[in-house]
C-alpha cells in the first residue's frame, strides 16, 4: 500500500509543473528559457547520485550514448518545450489533456504501420479519447482556443510517442537515474545552444510571479519546478514503479491530470469549462480502457520446471513526461507484439 501512496505523491508533484511554468511565463520567461533552467538545475541535483550509481562503469555511457542523446533531445527537451509553449496560451488542464493523447497516437501508428486492426477494447478506448478531444477543443461550441497552443499540445503528444519507442527496449546496462540525469543535461544544454544560435527565443525575468493570491519572487516557482516537479517527481516515480510494477504504477499515474487541474485552479485560478472537463474525463476513460485491455492480455508467469526465473528489468523513470509507457504495452500487444515492452515513465 505504501507504493500506491508514493505513486500518488509522484503524480501530485508532477502535476505542479504546469502551474509553476505558467507563472514564470506570465512573468516574462520564454518556454525555452524555463525548460533550459529547469533541466540544467535538475541535472546538477541528479548528477552526484547518478555518478555514484555508475561507480566508474563508463563503458555503459559509451554503449548507450545514442539512447541518452535521443532521450534528452526528444523525450526531455522537445516534450517539455512543446508543453510549455502550449500552457503559454492554453490552460494547464487542456494542454495536459492534449499531451495525454499519446497512447491513442501509438495505437493509430501501430495500426497503420502493421496493418493489423486493434482489438475491440483498444479501439473503443481510442475512439472514446478522440471523442473527448473534440469536447476539449469545443469544436462545435463558441469557445475559441488558440490554434497555435493546440498544435503545441499535440506536438508534445507526438514527442511523447517518439520517446516511448526510443525507450521501449529494456536495457539493464543503463540505470534509470543515469538516463534521467544524462537526458536532462543533454536537453538543457541543447536549449542553451539553440537559444545562443537564435533558433529559439530564450529570455529570463527577475520580476515577481503570481501564485494563488500571493506575489512571490521569481526563484520560488523556479525552485518548485526543479526540486518538486523534476527531482522529487523523478525519484518518487522510480520508487513507485519498482514497488508496484509498471502496469499498476501506470494506472495510478493517471491521477496526474486531476492533480494538474487542481493545482492550476488553486495556484492560477484556472479551471477548464464544463464541456472540457467532460472531454477530459472521456480522454482519461479511453486511456484507462486501453490499459485495461493491456492488463487482460499481459502474459502470466509460467509455472513448473521451466528453469530459473529471469528477473524483470528495472523500472524506468518518469521521464515526462505525460502518460506512462504502459500504453506502449497495450498498443504493442494490439499490433501483434511488433515492438518490445516499454518502461513506466512520464515526461512532465
Amino acid at each position: 500500500m505504501s507504493g500506491v501512496w508514493i505513486a500518488l505523491a509522484s503524480s501530485a508533484v508532477f502535476g505542479l509543473s504546469g502551474s509553476f511554468a505558467k507563472s514564470l511565463l506570465e512573468a516574462g520567461w520564454t518556454p525555452a528559457g524555463a525548460v533550459a533552467v529547469r533541466l540544467l538545475g535538475a541535472a546538477l541535483v541528479l548528477l552526484p547520485p547518478a555518478l555514484l550509481v555508475l561507480r566508474g562503469r563508463w563503458g555503459s555511457l559509451r554503449s548507450n550514448w545514442r539512447t541518452i542523446v535521443l532521450f534528452g533531445l526528444i523525450g526531455v527537451a522537445g516534450c517539455q518545450l512543446f508543453y510549455f509553449n502550449a500552457v503559454s496560451t492554453l490552460s494547464v488542464g487542456v494542454a495536459l489533456l492534449l499531451e495525454y493523447l499519446a497512447p491513442v497516437l501509438i495505437v493509430l501508428w501501430l495500426w497503420i504501420s502493421t496493418r493489423r486492426m486493434p482489438r475491440p477494447a483498444t479501439m473503443a478506448g481510442s475512439l472514446l479519447s478522440l471523442a473527448g478531444l473534440v469536447l476539449v477543443l469545443d469544436v462545435a461550441g463558441g469557445m475559441k482556443l488558440d490554434a497555435g497552443g493546440v498544435l503545441w499540445g499535440l506536438g508534445a503528444a507526438v514527442c511523447l510517442v517518439i520517446y516511448f519507442f526510443i525507450t521501449a527496449k529494456a536495457n539493464d546496462t543503463l540505470p534509470p537515474l543515469v538516463l534521467a540525469a544524462g537526458g536532462m543535461l543533454v536537453g538543457g544544454a541543447t536549449m542553451l545552444v539553440l537559444g545562443a544560435a537564435g533558433a529559439v527565443p530564450i529570455a529570463f525575468s527577475l520580476a515577481d510571479t503570481r501564485l494563488a493570491a500571493w506575489h512571490t519572487p521569481w526563484w520560488v516557482p523556479l525552485a518548485g519546478l526543479v526540486i518538486f516537479s523534476t527531482v522529487l517527481a523523478y525519484v518518487s516515480g522510480i520508487m513507485a514503479a519498482r514497488a508496484l510494477g509498471s502496469t499498476v504504477a501506470s494506472f495510478v499515474s493517471l491521477t496526474e491530470v486531476l492533480f494538474a487541474v487542481l493545482w492550476a485552479w488553486l495556484l492560477l485560478g484556472e479551471l477548464p469549462a464544463g464541456i472540457q472537463l467532460t472531454g477530459g474525463a472521456l480522454i482519461v476513460a479511453g486511456v484507462l480502457l486501453v490499459r485495461l485491455d493491456e492488463l487482460r492480455r499481459a502474459p502470466r508467469p509460467r509455472t513448473g520446471k521451466a528453469g530459473p526465473a529471469v528477473p524483470a528489468p528495472a523500472a524506468g523513470t518518469r521521464q515526462d513526461t505525460h502518460p506512462p509507457a504502459a500504453a506502449v504495452h497495450a498498443a504493442v500487444h494490439t499490433a501483434g507484439d511488433t515492438a518490445p515492452a516499454g518502461t513506466a515513465g512520464r515526461l512532465r
